[in-house]
């Protein structure tokens, strides 16, 4: 009887399963990235650089230069950039706008 499950609490158990999934492949990266970096001599550390190949890493303190850089670059050649502060990627959101403007106009 109350074992039953619904169709939505399948779903939302296969969406938290995901959700715990990503944030363990997360935190994973992060603390590969602090140790690829704890390896290194003290003034070899540059905390920005890549782990497992291709995953982004910036632990520097974020400035607003590169913040517009990454989050805010109309011009820029991506859409996806790596993060300003962290592990991963993150969406270059003025281009996206310029993009979408140019389309829009044409």
């Amino acid at each position: 009887m109350g074992s039953e499950r619904k169709p939505d609490d399948v779903r939302r158990k296969k969406s938290n399963d995901l959700q715990n999934l990503t944030r363990l492949v997360m935190l994973g990266l992060t603390v590969a990235a602090v140790v690829r970096e704890m390896r290194l001599p003290p003034d070899e550390r540059t905390w920005n650089g890549v782990v497992a190949g291709f995953v982004p890493y910036d632990f520097r303190m974020p400035t607003v230069e590169r913040f517009k850089e990454r989050v805010w670059d109309p011009e820029g050649a991506h859409v996806i950039s790596p993060h300003v502060f962290g592990v991963g990627w993150t969406v270059n959101v003025g281009r996206v706008v310029a993009l979408i403007r140019h389309k829009v106009s044409s």
